[in-house]
């Protein structure tokens, strides 16, 4: 009995976090396509961009951190977006660039 309010506790917290993980991968996408304009470089299988002119996303499989680094501080002729999105916004588009891209 004891097991089974454990159970009942922890089945609504796993699958809120996976609904929040859901949420924010999306958000991740649509600023991917969107206000980040990353398609526009990159190539992303999962968003449909196949462009050629920055690093294709496919290949190199970035890593979180690479990722947050890059679109926080720009790296090469890639601007820095710190101050274009806010601190969450480039979590989500980090996020969503790292899991889509492995």
């Amino acid at each position: 009995m004891k097991y089974l309010n454990y159970i009942c506790i922890l089945i609504p917290i796993l699958f809120t976090q996976t609904l929040y993980a859901e949420e924010k991968l999306n958000i991740g996408k649509n600023i991917f396509l969107e206000k980040g304009n990353c398609a526009t470089c990159h190539a992303l299988s999962d968003a449909g961009s196949n462009t050629d002119i920055g690093p294709n996303l496919n290949l190199i499989k970035p890593d979180l951190g690479r990722v947050v680094m890059a679109v926080t501080n720009g790296i090469g002729v890639m601007p820095a977006y710190e101050g274009i999105l806010t601190s969450e916004e480039i979590e989500a588009v980090s996020l969503y660039v790292s899991e889509k891209s492995n």
